[in-house]
């Protein structure tokens, strides 16, 4: 039943990054050309709404599907991490049109050659996790 409620999330994250038209490579590179407002549209309301979920859940006790109480905890900003991090992110959105997210909506869809940046997003993600101790957090 549990893995049925997390098909559903996924299949409707899906439909909603298809209609939204943020699964297209094209809106992607108009974005990064600072040619269309759109997808900073769905970033803004993504965001926005992060906050909000965020701040929610700190006001009061969330618990997730695993019924463990969700609890954030506060620790030192380090801005060279997030430089770091957030420049290789957007290099590698903008190389291949997609962010990890709608990776598996475009696999999904067919197109195929997906595959070769789901595969090379898991090996930079094995690459971080051998890492690790060595980066700055």
């Amino acid at each position: 039943m549990r893995l049925l409620r997390f098909s559903l999330v996924g299949v409707l994250f899906g439909i909603v990054m298809t209609k939204s038209e943020a699964i297209s490579w094209y809106r992607i590179q108009e974005m990064f050309r600072f040619d269309s407002f759109h997808m900073y549209g769905i970033i803004g309301v993504a965001v926005i709404s992060g906050a909000v979920i965020h701040l929610l859940f700190k006001s009061k006790p969330v618990f997730g599907a695993d019924g463990e109480l969700i609890s954030f905890k506060d620790k030192p900003q380090t801005y060279k991490a997030s430089i770091l991090g957030g420049t290789l992110f957007g290099l590698g959105w903008a190389m291949t049109g997609a962010c990890p997210g709608p990776l598996y909506v475009l696999f999904g869809h067919g197109n195929l050659v997906i595959l070769a940046v789901i595969l090379s997003a898991m090996f930079g993600a094995f690459c971080y996790g051998v890492l690790k101790s060595k980066l700055p957090h």
